[in-house]
């Protein structure tokens, strides 16, 4: 996710608890979308759209962040 943002993630996962709390999320709910499709169960489809779109709210929260962070950086 963002390899343009490799280096500034390494950074702000240990400088920004928000930024962290974040990125654990969305790396949580990624491996439970993968693990719930490995079992592919049409009782939980509605489930995992559910998740995937919590998980793409949280990238775009993400992205955001880190703009922010690389303008200022750069600043």
């Amino acid at each position: 996710m963002f390899p343009e943002f490799r280096d500034l993630i390494t950074k702000l996962k240990h400088k920004d608890r928000h930024f962290d709390r974040l990125l654990n999320k969305h790396n949580e709910l990624d491996q439970k979308i993968i693990d719930m499709e490995a079992r592919i169960d049409p009782n939980e489809e509605l489930k995992i759209e559910q998740l995937k779109k919590e998980k793409l709210q949280l990238k775009d929260e993400l992205y955001l962040l880190l703009r922010r962070a690389d303008t200022a950086e750069q600043s």
